[in-house]
């Protein structure tokens, strides 16, 4: 616990909240993968031999059996002091292990969110949800007739559903494109081909930007599975070399005992 307080310390120490300051990820994984074996080894080789040092000197047992129960009073020290270790860091081990598993959920769920993010989350914010679009559809009215409609607060919510509903689409419905461009007509001026224009390269900007949100959140969560794999693994090899190094330095404590 003390070698591990010290390197979250010597951790902390060496990261900055500021860009471009303090050492890269990759330098902080790997010198903390270094630690947690460092302190596996001191740790383990110091209850090990103590267990093996501290004992009874054994009369009329034969060598290899002598061996051997060094052997487990060292193996026993570690996975003591491994048990222990593992109640007051249950928290922590539990965020390694189901940050994996959470890395999983956010690939699937990563691309509907992200283009909800792009997009505004435009249908939920507006009034009727998923509904609200087929609503308005309901009750449309000709832009092209209805010069009100070009400063109507509610059209320019309505335009958003629109764009919300698309979704995933490559281009908007043609009756879509076209009233939404009736509406950027009369607000901006522009003739109805241009302005249907206008709107589909905007749309199209949005799934643009909506596929890059996605991909970012699908790299994103791909490197906290791995990170959380590889923390799971090396974990892994640093008890098994914390095992050995106890059981070993058991034996050595046992033979200065007998010495």
């Amino acid at each position: 616990m003390i070698l591990l307080i010290l390197g979250v310390g010597l951790g902390l120490s060496s990261v900055s909240p500021w860009a471009r300051n303090g050492v890269s990820a990759a330098t902080f994984g790997a010198s903390t993968i270094v630690w947690l074996t460092v302190t596996q080894l001191l740790a383990s080789a110091m209850g090990g031999y103590l267990a093996g040092r501290l004992r009874t000197k054994w009369t009329e047992v034969h060598t290899n059996e002598v061996y051997f129960r060094d052997t487990a009073h060292g193996f026993l020290s570690w996975a003591l002091a491994s048990l222990a270790t593992a109640v007051l860091l249950t928290s922590v081990i539990g965020s390694i292990v189901g940050g994996g598993v959470q890395a999983g959920a956010t690939i699937a769920s990563g691309a509907t969110g992200a283009t909800k993010m792009v997009l505004g989350n435009l249908e939920g914010s507006t009034e009727g949800g998923t509904t609200g679009y087929f609503v308005d559809s309901l009750f449309r009215r000709d832009a092209a007739v209805d010069a009100s409609l070009s400063s109507s607060v509610a059209v320019t919510m309505e335009v958003g559903r629109i764009f919300a509903s698309a979704g995933r689409s490559e281009a908007l419905p043609p009756e879509d494109l076209r009233y939404v461009g009736q509406v950027v007509a009369l607000r901006t001026g522009l003739s109805q081909p241009e302005a249907e224009k206008r709107v589909a390269a905007v749309y199209a900007k949005a799934q643009a930007k909506a596929r890059e949100a996605e991909i970012a959140a699908r790299e994103s969560a791909d490197q906290a599975r791995k990170a959380s794999a590889y923390s799971a693994l090396w974990l892994f090899i640093s008890l098994l070399v914390g095992a050995f190094v106890a059981s070993l330095a058991a034996t050595y404590g046992g033979r200065l005992r007998d010495a």
